[in-house]
């Protein structure tokens, strides 16, 4: 009998890395995997057209949309993860130097006010500066995957024609969270951000999940056994590559790379799937959605996985 085949997206990266070269599969599946260059325009097909089987998606947005009701469901494949304090950032004229002032100011949002990288940086300014997020006006430049999603009152598009380098330069936007930029004079606000990361991770054992693996519902309520088993690939996979990282077998380091090999020297995996490894950041993190209002209502960290995969862990 032929094993089912499942239309993937997942970026390379060096966790999955042996799973897109065929070097691990799932048992009982085969996951046909479908590059989309740019990965957050898989997340936005999958959330509006459940476009795919299994994809990678972002925390956030995978909250935002089963509030919503899109019919997918999370395994605790938590693929990405990264420190957030690099991501506030300023014009080097600005003159501004402690996250408080931003307060009663614009600051300038990349993409949509649910991307998870916006959150987990908010989420930085409340708890270690103490800067009141609702006394400040977010300015997207993009749209949200949800469409049905509807931002708090202090969350404003971008004025047609702008940009938010643009708006820095200018002095219109105090700061941004979240926006590429090669120009010099965009600094980020708070100094030394990787080390800050580092420091908060020592006081709270939080380092921050970016992104899961979601599967369609119907995918799951046809093979009930697929979750479980792309669970365990993706953990096989991961052991790989750690494996690799500490022996030192991977010679072009990315910056993931080296974020994790730091964070080898302060942990065991610095990579764990499952729920129960990683409950007291999947919470925090819930708590600031429901703080930014990004969701609406409380949820039950067990709902918003498969019963499947609810006890597994790697």
């Amino acid at each position: 009998m032929s094993r089912p085949r499942l239309k993937t997206v997942s970026r390379t990266q060096g966790n999955n890395a042996a799973l897109k070269d065929g070097t691990v599969v799932p048992t009982g599946f085969v996951l046909d995997f479908v590059e989309v260059p740019v990965l957050v325009q898989a997340f936005r097909r999958m959330v509006r057209e459940l476009e795919f089987d299994v994809c990678e998606m972002a925390l956030t947005t995978y909250l935002c949309a089963r509030e919503h009701g899109v019919e997918f469901t999370a395994l605790p494949i938590f693929l990405v993860r990264a420190f957030h304090h690099g991501a506030i950032v300023v014009d080097r004229q600005s003159g501004l130097r402690d996250p408080k002032e931003l307060e009663g100011q614009r600051v300038g949002v990349g993409r949509g006010y649910t991307v998870t990288t916006g959150v987990w940086a908010r989420a930085v300014l409340q708890d270690e500066y103490g800067v009141d997020l609702s006394k400040i006006t977010w300015v997207l430049s993009g749209d949200e995957h949800v469409e049905a999603y509807a931002a708090p009152t202090n969350v404003v598009p971008i004025e047609p024609g702008k940009t938010i380098e643009g708006l820095l330069g200018s002095g219109e936007l105090a700061a941004a969270i979240n926006v590429k930029t090669d120009n010099p004079d965009i600094r980020p606000l708070i100094p030394h951000a990787r080390e800050a990361g580092i420091a908060a991770f020592l006081r709270n054992g939080h380092y921050p999940i970016n992104h899961l693996i979601v599967v369609r519902d119907d995918v799951l309520d046809a093979h009930p056994d697929a979750g479980a088993a792309i669970f365990h690939a993706f953990a096989e996979s991961k052991r790989l590559y750690l494996q690799r990282l500490q022996n030192g077998q991977i010679t072009s380091l990315t910056d993931a790379d080296r974020l994790h090999l730091r964070m080898l020297e302060l942990t065991d995996d610095p990579l764990p799937y499952g729920i129960a490894p990683n409950r007291d950041v999947l919470e925090n993190l819930i708590a600031h959605a429901m703080t930014q209002q990004i969701l609406r209502k409380p949820v039950a960290l067990e709902s918003l996985f498969a019963p499947a995969t609810l006890e597994l862990t790697a």
